[in-house]
């Protein structure tokens, strides 16, 4: 598909420069970017509260992400997905439709999918005379291509913190029990010091 769609989202909902920062960022890809979808995904979940994603939101982008047929996504595809609400929500474990509305607002604020509103607001697509689809109004999930890196770069941040905490947690326990024997020893043997002013 390579006509241009316009972005502008569909009623009442208002566009702001964050969603126009998505849609450059979507534009930025490389031509030959390909990503394993799953493997994106979890480094978005591992990455979650930087991205200030919310656990539903990312059940809703995995309901989305299992829509598109291949397991990689590539630059020079079809990246846009259109199920319907009722689909989302089937997928998504029953979630009700205004939860489900609301998360999907979070996944385009976060820039993790685009919105790509049809004339009506509907989610669609056409096909030409070939089978090979020519207009598709959905979500598209182009971000997910063009930011891959800075998710995986995120995820092994947020990793490497979390070990940094776990080990510092570790040598805080370890340094709190020496002190608290150092002082009972001192205090049993007797040793020359102002041993309860220390616990």
């Amino acid at each position: 598909m390579t006509q241009s769609i316009s972005t502008t989202p569909f009623g009442r909902r208002p566009m702001t420069l964050g969603m126009i920062s998505s849609q450059l960022a979507a534009k930025a890809k490389p031509e030959t970017a390909i990503v394993h979808k799953w493997h994106v995904f979890q480094h978005i979940k591992e990455a979650r509260q930087v991205l200030g994603a919310t656990d539903r939101a990312l059940t809703i982008l995995h309901a989305l992400l299992s829509f598109h047929p291949e397991i990689a996504l590539e630059a020079d595809s079809e990246l846009i997905v259109w199920p319907s609400n009722e689909q989302l929500m089937a997928r998504a474990n029953g979630m009700p439709p205004t939860t489900l509305r609301r998360h999907l607002a979070v996944l385009v604020d976060c820039g993790l999918i685009i919105r790509r509103d049809s004339p009506n607001g509907k989610r669609y697509a056409r096909k030409g005379q070939g089978g090979e689809i020519e207009q598709a109004y959905g979500f598209d999930l182009a971000p997910m291509v063009a930011r891959a890196e800075e998710y995986k770069t995120l995820a092994a941040t947020v990793q490497a913190e979390k070990k940094a905490l776990r080990v510092a947690k570790e040598r805080l326990t370890i340094l709190r029990r020496d002190i608290v024997k150092m002082i009972e020893a001192g205090l049993e043997e007797g040793v020359p010091g102002n041993w309860k002013r220390f616990q």
